[in-house]
């Protein structure tokens, strides 16, 4: 199970329509309404600078909430829709949408490396190249894995770890299909540029031995 899901804060917003929705942007607030569930739509409203912060953090749209309204139970939602101001770009509406522990929901889980100190390629001075990490995942929205894990243990330099190298948790997949790379482990780059070189005085040798034939 993921670490704690992180909360999001609102308030209960009186009236519904174009007239509170106005009224609720002139108090800083923006308004926005919660559905599914098997529950009836409710309307609330979030300070303008939280969910500005929160949106510029980056992964809004793509992370799991718990939603705390006062009132009401604590509910996970997940962002459907965030409606800004054509010429500002600024949040003017936001679209939550309930959850229950069944649903399934594409969230951005993190990546752990290990064994690091004892893979061969790290050993022999290779440098690990982290491509991704996060993956997003299919995931059920009752059982969030914390993260996934890559063992290093036995990579060498020029080994790629790509998604279907990974034990992935029961019940989730990657968004992704095709088979996208995790991390890699490459030579440092002064071992590159000397076999760069070795690669070049080898062709400018045999370039040499064909002139001399030639003549």
């Amino acid at each position: 199970m993921a670490g704690e899901i992180p909360d999001l804060v609102a308030e209960e917003r009186a009236g519904t329509g174009k007239g509170a929705a106005r009224a609720a942007r002139r108090n800083g607030m923006v308004p926005g309404i919660v559905f599914g569930g098997e529950k009836d739509p409710l309307a609330i409203q979030l300070p303008f600078n939280v969910l500005l912060k929160k949106l510029k953090d980056g992964r809004f749209k793509s992370t799991l909430w718990n939603l705390k309204v006062e009132g009401h139970e604590d509910v996970r939602v997940i962002c459907r829709d965030v409606q800004r101001d054509v010429v500002k770009d600024l949040p003017t509406h936001l679209d939550l949408m309930r959850l229950r522990r069944t649903s399934k929901v594409a969230l951005f889980i993190p990546v752990e490396f290990i064994n690091e100190e004892t893979a061969p390629g790290i050993k022999k001075g290779g440098v690990l190249t982290v491509v991704r990490p996060e993956v997003e995942l299919v995931v059920t929205a009752g059982d969030i894995p914390e993260k996934i894990t890559v063992d290093l243990g036995s990579l060498n330099i020029g080994d790629i770890v790509h998604i279907n190298d990974v034990t992935l948790p029961e019940g989730t997949k990657a968004t992704i299909d095709r088979n996208f790379v995790i991390a890699n482990i490459s030579a440092p780059s002064g071992l590159a540029a000397s076999a760069d070189d070795e690669e070049e005085a080898t062709e400018t040798e045999v370039i040499n031995q064909k002139d001399a034939t030639a003549e």
